[in-house]
C-alpha cells in the first residue's frame, strides 16, 4: 500500500477541476493570469487588523523573499502554506522518497488531491 493511498476516503470530497471541451483563447489565458497576480499583489500588501509590525529579526526572511510575501499580510496566512505543501510534495516525488507514478491516472489524482 503507498502512503497516497491514505488520502483515498478523502478524496470525494475535494474539488476537482474539469478538462476544458474546447480549446481556451490566449487573450483569455492572459486575462485570467492577470487578474489572479493583481488579486496577489493587492494581498500580499493587505496588512492583517491587530497584526503588529514588529522590527526584531524574522526567521522566515528568506522564505517570504520566495513567496513575494510581506510581513504581517493577507498572503502569508492564505498561500504560504498552500505553495509550501506544493513544493514539499513535488520535491518528495522527484527524489523518490513519495512513491508516485505521474503516468498512472490514478496516482496522478492522488498525488495532485494530497497537495
Amino acid at each position: 500500500m503507498k502512503l497516497l493511498h491514505l488520502i483515498r476516503p478523502i478524496l470525494p470530497a475535494i474539488p476537482e477541476v474539469e478538462k476544458p471541451t474546447q480549446k481556451i483563447p490566449f487573450s483569455e489565458k492572459i486575462t485570467w493570469t492577470v487578474t489572479a497576480l493583481l488579486v496577489y499583489v493587492v494581498c500580499s500588501n493587505l496588512p492583517l487588523y491587530g497584526i503588529q509590525r514588529a522590527q526584531t529579526s524574522d526567521p522566515f526572511y528568506w522564505m517570504r523573499v520566495i513567496l513575494a510575501s510581506n510581513r504581517g499580510t493577507l498572503m502569508e496566512l492564505g498561500v504560504s502554506p498552500l505553495m509550501t505543501t506544493g513544493m514539499v510534495m513535488q520535491l518528495l516525488a522527484g527524489a523518490k522518497i513519495l512513491d508516485v507514478d505521474l503516468k498512472s491516472k490514478e496516482d496522478r489524482v492522488l498525488f495532485t488531491a494530497a497537495q
